[in-house]
């Protein structure tokens, strides 16, 4: 894009050379380089700034033109690792929403809190004073399982029973879709730990099975004295994994993919690693945009404490080079001819324009990889004040 120029009375005047000390004109408030190009342009031996959007077709030259008096300050060219960061706004809670549906018919007698936790092999809820115990498992308790019996069903009730500690796999394959001996055995074992009376079949009314180590419960439908009718949902919960949702702009999901590395900011101001495990592929329109999910799965959940619904800041890491020299973004100059330049004032406090080619940037820290003849590290560059 072609950036509009300043009009000059010395029309032939052209770009300084290298090495002449240069005090170009800058913009008062800081700008990404990505969005807005500042063109300079030698005029008189002074240098003139135009400023143009290019997401926006008209030349704001009246309000983007600076003064030469603007306020400057300096940064450092700085080397070591950097990444392309995009720095999000989050959602911090749990895994899932899940519905407990009751298949047992008689009075609720006792039911959890909102947020307590129950693991697998533990009693969700009692009706007449029985307790229903939660099993891990896709497939719903749709019929009573006995000795004999084939399917799906059978097959994760006899992985539950493995996993709880019931049997081993040498006595019992946890992937065997069978109703053996074995697994009789097994569960009336859990009926017993569990205070169910120990007939070694396992009927719709005495479990849940839900595809949850554990279950959180956030919602409590049900309560205790009422009926325990069959297909009534008596509580809603969650797992207890961790997960920040991020809502992304449509147009940045190329930018993201499962497996990217992430840094989750808390509400306390901590901050705890993360990494993307889903990004949607179904555009959600909203007031504003068009987003897709973004799915964050933290590192350390315990790190993460136990707020739900916490509002968080992610900085997604979509790309990382090493060794590399960068400088603040706002202190990238288009030049007139194309390219970039950066004003590098030495130690005598004499100004140079160096020619650089941008890499990877960084917009959650607002720097820029760059590479120029001359350009080192501890070197001074001038940005726009405060």
């Amino acid at each position: 894009m072609t950036a509009t120029q300043i009009p000059s009375e010395n029309a032939d005047a052209v770009d300084p050379p290298a090495d002449q000390e240069v005090r170009p004109r800058r913009p008062r408030r800081r700008v990404r380089a990505a969005a807005i190009v500042v063109a300079l342009v030698a005029v008189g031996g002074a240098a003139g700034i135009a400023v143009t959007d290019p997401f926006d077709a008209r030349t704001k030259d009246d309000a983007a033109i600076a003064s030469a008096a603007s306020a400057t300050s300096l940064a450092k060219v700085t080397q070591g690792t950097l990444s392309a960061r995009t720095q999000q706004n989050g959602t911090l809670g749990y895994v899932g929403d899940l519905p407990v549906i009751n298949n047992a018919s008689g009075t609720v007698t006792k039911l959890p809190a909102v947020g307590e936790a129950i693991a697998q092999g533990k009693a969700l809820y009692w009706v007449n004073g029985k307790p229903v115990v939660l099993l891990k498992g896709s497939v719903p308790l749709y019929r009573d399982l006995s000795r004999g019996m084939e399917g799906a069903d059978v097959e994760q009730l006899n992985a539950a029973l493995v996993a709880l500690g019931y049997a081993d796999k040498d006595e019992l394959d946890p992937t065997s879709d069978y109703f053996s001996r074995a697994t009789r055995r097994a569960l009336m074992e859990l009926q017993d730990a569990v205070g169910l009376k120990e007939t070694g079949q396992l009927t719709t009314a005495e479990a849940v099975f839900l595809p949850v180590d554990a279950l959180r419960v956030t919602k409590v439908e049900g309560m205790v004295g009422g009926a325990a009718g069959s297909g009534a949902v008596l509580m809603k919960g969650s797992s207890t994994k961790r997960q920040v949702t991020v809502a992304l702009n449509a147009s940045q999901q190329a930018s993201v993919k499962a497996g990217d590395k992430a840094l989750i900011t808390l509400p306390n101001g901590k901050s705890t690693e993360g990494v993307v495990s889903a990004v949607g592929k179904v555009a959600t329109k909203t007031d504003q945009s068009m987003t897709v999910e973004v799915l964050i799965e933290p590192l350390d959940a315990k790190a993460t404490g136990e707020l739900d619904q916490a509002p968080v800041q992610v900085a997604i890491v979509s790309e990382t080079v090493n060794d590399v020299l960068s400088v603040p973004v706002d202190s990238l100059l288009a030049r007139a001819g194309g390219g970039y330049a950066v004003e590098v004032v030495d130690e005598d406090g004499k100004h140079t324009l160096v020619p650089v080619t941008t890499g990877l940037f960084d917009d959650s820290a607002g720097t820029v990889q760059v590479t120029g003849e001359g350009l080192r590290a501890g070197q001074n560059v001038v940005v726009p004040g405060s």
